[in-house]
């Protein structure tokens, strides 16, 4: 698909075509990638989300308020929206990647996506980017149901242990495998005072804790 296409998919028609074509290029293909503008995207998109949550609901506290934010911007969100707008098929990605379906790989896509938002907020100013953001987040944001909060397994295992007056785990890298592109991140989660040690695996470092930790909440309750 072209840069054309995805820009009229997007409903946003860019001044500086190279941004989106930046966006769009990944870091095993080029130096000039889209590193940059995703941490710019990161952050906007953060914030414009943060900013409809806050007028949206405004008695609930920070703690929820937070919860609600990562609901909505986290990788399998991202990833999903990535791929209604098809940014898969014209996504630049070096051979390796190519030959292993990066464009198909969830944390490419997401991150892609930020980068994009980044491009629009450089290119367009913040209401430009916030138009974007909305236009993809509208439906997820109005469905949202702040009486259901769902808690990562993170905050589920420290609100636990902290109600047990149990001191809070440790997490510990075991093993980072793969190219700087393609990672794997192996976290232990040690609890030390249940004897609990179980470690977890993702893309990236924040996943492969949060998925250690479920597995030590699984543990406590098999106990």
């Amino acid at each position: 698909m072209s840069t054309d296409n995805l820009a009229s998919r997007l409903g946003y028609q860019f001044k500086n075509v190279a941004l989106l074509a930046q966006a769009l290029t990944h870091r095993s293909y080029a130096s000039n990638n889209n590193e940059r503008l995703e941490f710019l995207g990161d952050g906007a998109l953060n914030f414009i989300i943060a900013n409809q949550l806050y007028n949206r609901f405004s008695k609930l506290p920070e703690g929820d308020l937070s919860r609600l934010r990562a609901q909505l911007v986290k990788e399998s969100t991202l990833c999903e929206i990535a791929i209604s707008l098809s940014i898969g098929e014209s996504l630049k990605l070096g051979e390796g990647e190519m030959k292993s379906a990066g464009w198909k790989r969830p944390s490419i896509l997401a991150d892609a996506l930020e980068a994009i938002v980044g491009a629009v907020y450089i290119d367009g100013g913040h209401l430009a980017a916030e138009a974007l953001v909305l236009q993809l987040f509208n439906e997820r944001i109005s469905l949202i149901d702040p009486k259901i909060i769902d808690k990562d397994a993170k905050s589920q295992l420290q609100e636990y242990l902290q109600a047990k007056k149990i001191a809070l785990p440790d997490y510990n890298v075991v093993i980072i495998e793969g190219e700087a592109h393609a990672q794997t991140f192996k976290i232990a989660c040690i609890i030390e005072k249940l004897n609990i040690n179980v470690a977890g695996e993702g893309t990236s470092r924040r996943n492969a804790e949060q998925q250690a930790a479920q597995l030590a909440l699984e543990k406590i309750l098999a106990l």
